[in-house]
């Protein structure tokens, strides 16, 4: 590349895709260029991740052909398609018999701790959602919490918090339920991920609603049902417009 390196493109484009603004990251990484094989990769996986992150929240299909153009046979490769199958079996009911063991094999083939830790998480919300064992999920996500704190990764502490106080308020714990919460909202807003930062201050909606503060509840969802309407999050606006009724 002439004036700027595949790294900074794929930050720039990482950035936009946080901010929802997947057809700007994908345009910007598509009209990149490079004579060097390697950075050309970089620019091609991280169109796939641009894709799939897009396809999970909007009933879009972007990912098949984006992770078709990637030429290799990585770990982050497969993490991506794990990622894209997880989605295809929570939203589609498609099978996902080959999830788990393939959870499995990203957790015990991970290069390094901090992508550890995000094959820990995946595999918590596969077995999570998809399977629906909860206790095993759990395991998951608290290794993913402790590997995000190692490695200073505040995005994988912020969805596996947001997780854990899933399960802390279905538990009735409210009040831990609000300490994971509010500390993974805190940490989407820092590393300026939109989309679960919506979702999960939909979620404090419904702890307010539980707490038995219902005008705090619909307000604080009436603000997040229209950033999400603007986003295109349709799972979002679905849930904050049950809190507003």
């Amino acid at each position: 590349m002439s004036q700027l390196a595949a790294i900074d493109v794929v930050t720039a484009a990482t950035h936009l895709m946080r901010a929802g603004q997947w057809t700007a990251a994908t345009d910007l990484l598509t009209a990149a260029t490079s004579d060097d094989p390697a950075e050309r990769a970089a620019l091609t996986l991280a169109r796939a991740e641009v894709a799939v992150d897009q396809d999970f929240g909007r009933p879009t299909d972007h990912a098949s052909a984006a992770l078709a153009a990637v030429h290799d046979d990585s770990w982050d490769l497969a993490m991506l398609t794990f990622r894209q199958d997880y989605s295809t079996a929570l939203f589609q009911t498609a099978d996902g018999d080959d999830l788990r063991g393939r959870a499995r094999a990203l957790i015990e083939q991970a290069p390094d701790e901090a992508r550890r830790g995000w094959a820990n998480f995946w595999a918590g919300a596969m077995t999570d959602h998809v399977y629906e064992q909860p206790a095993e999920a759990c395991k998951h996500y608290e290794v993913a919490v402790e590997l995000g704190e190692k490695c200073d990764d505040e995005l994988l502490m912020a969805q596996a918090l947001r997780h854990l106080g899933y399960h802390a308020h279905a538990s009735g714990d409210l009040t831990l339920a609000r300490t994971q919460w509010e500390r993974s909202t805190e940490l989407f807003q820092n590393v300026g991920h939109l989309r679960p930062a919506l979702a999960q201050q939909a979620l404090l909606a419904v702890l307010l609603r539980d707490e038995g503060d219902v005008k705090g509840s619909r307000a604080l969802a009436t603000e997040v049902n229209r950033w999400a309407r603007q986003l295109g999050v349709p799972f979002i606006v679905e849930q904050t417009a049950e809190l507003m009724a």
